[in-house]
């Protein structure tokens, strides 16, 4: 596995075990979903600077982030992973809310 498909699978696996969106963690790192969602695709690669602010995000080392998925989720700090039960904060639309599509 490339260090570029490392990163992105542990800042997916980060989004997972938080119950965060690509949306909300580009608002956390100043920058636009779809630019998280390049860099999560592929089409862009995250960037020293970019690792640096993802790791600070989430509390846990550089390092750690760039170790892949398994360490950086196990590094996270207690409070910053999902609970069972617990979702996402976002609001859903009504309509999903309501069961129709």
């Amino acid at each position: 596995m490339s260090l570029d498909d490392r990163v992105r699978s542990a800042v997916a696996a980060l989004l997972h075990a938080t119950g965060e969106s690509q949306t909300d963690l580009a608002g956390a790192l100043g920058v636009s979903q779809a630019q998280v969602s390049r860099r999560q695709s592929g089409s862009a690669a995250w960037s020293l600077a970019d690792c640096d602010a993802v790791a600070a995000h989430y509390g846990i080392d550089a390092l750690d982030l760039l170790a892949g998925p398994t360490r950086a989720t196990e590094s996270l700090p207690g409070e910053g992973r999902r609970t069972p039960g617990r979702h996402a904060t976002t609001a859903r639309p009504a309509a999903v809310q309501d069961g129709r599509s």
